[in-house]
């Protein structure tokens, strides 16, 4: 019995230790949470009152060499609901049901769901923002943001490029300069109680957004609708697919004009643009996405082009700089060549007879280019084609540039070669077509071709200059000037007297090349001009895709350029000369 009294004692002795470790062990937590870790938890438990709203920042500017606003921001509003602080349910989904153009039940969907916050609609006007903002309602937020906008809609679309629900760029400049366009975004912490109910008398926390930084571009205005009407004006009249045009300083680089007709509107980037365009109720999201993807091609930069004739300033300029042909050498058109066991036609059926390597040039004759290029020979020809840069990118600020399409060294034969000296059986894009010719005319420069300037901050001082490489030697000054006035005489005299304006000296080439698959008859009518032709200032191209009816570049291109440099030249300051 004494024994079983003893063994009680120790057991509640043992019960009552276990509880004292217990509660002291708690009470020591305490005391660490109270004082050592009280800073975390407090923070923690604001977390779970805080709401966070985001205010997106003002995208930069893009404006032209003199300022003209190509792309700017409009104020509109986003609209998010709160489940927790609405108080009049039926009356908030009746309202934005009927303000913001949306379906009913998906509303009443939004409004139900249990959540921090529900964004409504993004991108609203912002007097309709305004209008429910009026309405008092609890649980409404109503926010400003910005959207992009662009004042001349279809002018440089596939140049500037557009952004999307996030303002983020999506193609062109837009997406080349996000980091110097886009801002940091700001936000606005507000406090809540238990419920989710936003604290009257608390203090928002809010954090300022910056606006990002103004990029200045090469093009202008005035000479990018001028050209951009000329182009659309020759689709229309040829019934062409598409026009290209680009202009450039051929001494830097500068792009001044660059045209892509059919343009689009930057404002309503996701609609298909041109007569009759429209989605079909029968396409896939992947056809619609192509749909887009096409019209939002960049053909200076995205689509190569046998060069066809305008090709032969490049054959000149090479077979010149390594001496295997001189001014006054002499040869014989019959009207085709034999090379091999192929007879390559010129385009005059009869020939041209007896010709000076000038009149060949000026005659576009295809036998006397096939002649020089053989006397510089395939592996000489290919090592020129990559010392002018036409195997490499011209690095054009610009995404998504294409690279020439070219044979390899070892597999060019004689054939190959002869028709490589009149631009076929390859491919390059029309920017790399302008920028080598323009380091031809130039004194023999590579330059790159650029649209970016400058950067400005939001009171208009420079941030950053834009550098862009050059390279010397690509041929000697002698060759250039040679070039030059080679070029001239084809305008002057030769096949493109059409671009001749009485009063400018104007240099330029001709081509009229035919598409692939050669059965379709699908021809590219182009002329490449440069002036004035002793000091080019202004280098264009232009590309007249598969037009309808007489279709030779001599006689449908060079009148555009030559309509173009009559009213850009005197606008550039460029004077006549008697």
């Amino acid at each position: 019995m004494a024994k079983s009294r003893t063994f009680n004692r120790k057991k509640l002795l043992f019960v009552f230790l276990g509880f004292l470790v217990l509660v002291l062990g708690l009470l020591g937590r305490l005391v660490f949470l109270m004082i050592f870790d009280a800073k975390y938890y407090q923070d923690k438990a604001e977390k779970l009152h805080e709401r966070e709203r985001e205010i997106k920042a003002a995208r930069g500017k893009i404006i032209d060499t003199n300022g003209v606003v190509l792309a700017a921001n409009k104020t509109v509003c986003t609209v998010s609901v709160i489940h927790s602080q609405i108080t009049e349910k039926e009356k908030v989904i009746q309202i934005l049901t009927q303000e913001l153009e949306l379906d009913e039940e998906w509303v009443r969907e939004r409004v139900e769901k249990i959540s921090s916050m529900e964004k409504m609609k993004t991108n609203v006007e912002k007097e309709i923002g305004d209008r429910i903002r009026e309405y008092n309602l609890a649980g409404v937020k109503v926010d400003e943001d910005y959207k992009r906008y662009y004042p001349y809609n279809e002018l440089a679309s596939k140049v500037l490029g557009f952004t999307g629900g996030d303002n983020q760029g999506i193609i062109g400049l837009e997406v080349r300069y996000e980091d110097e366009l886009k801002g940091i975004n700001g936000s606005i912490l507000t406090m809540t109680d238990a419920r989710g109910v936003e604290l009257d008398k608390k203090a928002e926390d809010r954090v300022e957004p910056q606006a990002g930084n103004t990029l200045q571009i090469s093009l202008d205005y005035n000479i990018q609708s001028f050209a951009q009407q000329a182009a659309q004006q020759v689709m229309e009249q040829k019934q062409a697919e598409r026009v290209s045009i680009l202009m450039m300083n051929p001494q830097d680089g500068s792009i001044l004009a660059m045209v892509n007709v059919p343009e689009f509107n930057l404002n309503e980037p996701f609609e298909l643009s041109g007569a009759g365009a429209a989605f079909s109720p029968e396409m896939t999201d992947e056809e619609k996405q192509d749909a887009l993807n096409q019209m939002w091609r960049n053909g200076c930069i995205n689509d190569t082009y046998e060069p066809g004739s305008t090709f032969k300033v490049i054959t000149s300029s090479a077979c010149l700089e390594e001496g295997v042909v001189k001014l006054d050498d002499t040869f014989s058109c019959p009207g085709y060549a034999v090379v091999e066991d192929r007879k390559i036609r010129c385009h005059k059926v009869g020939g041209h007879g007896s010709e000076t390597f000038v009149q060949g040039l000026q005659n576009s004759c295809n036998p006397v280019f096939i002649n020089i290029g053989l006397r510089l020979g395939a592996s000489k020809f290919y090592d020129y084609f990559d010392r002018f840069g036409l195997l490499s990118l011209t690095n054009v600020d610009l995404p998504g540039e294409a690279g020439t399409i070219m044979h390899r060294k070892e597999d060019i034969g004689l054939v190959e070669l002869a028709t490589m000296t009149f631009g076929q059986s390859f491919q390059i894009t029309p920017i790399q077509m302008a920028t080598t010719v323009s380091s031809l005319i130039n004194g023999g420069r590579r330059v790159t071709p650029h649209l970016g300037l400058r950067v400005l901050d939001t009171e208009g001082n420079t941030v950053k200059n834009f550098q862009y490489e050059e390279k010397d030697g690509i041929v000697s000054a002698e060759t250039s000037e040679t070039m030059r006035t080679l070029l001239e005489s084809v305008v002057s005299e030769g096949s493109g007297k059409n671009a001749a304006i009485e009063g400018y000296r104007i240099g330029g080439k001709t081509a009229t090349s035919e598409t692939l698959p050669r059965s379709e008859k699908k021809y590219i009518s182009s002329f490449i001009g440069f002036a004035p032709a002793d000091d080019p200032q202004v280098l264009a191209i232009i590309l007249i895709h598969n037009p309808q009816g007489v279709y030779y570049g001599g006689t449908i291109a060079a009148p555009v350029v030559r309509d173009i440099f009559d009213n850009v030249l005197p606008y550039l300051g460029i004077e006549k000369t008697p």
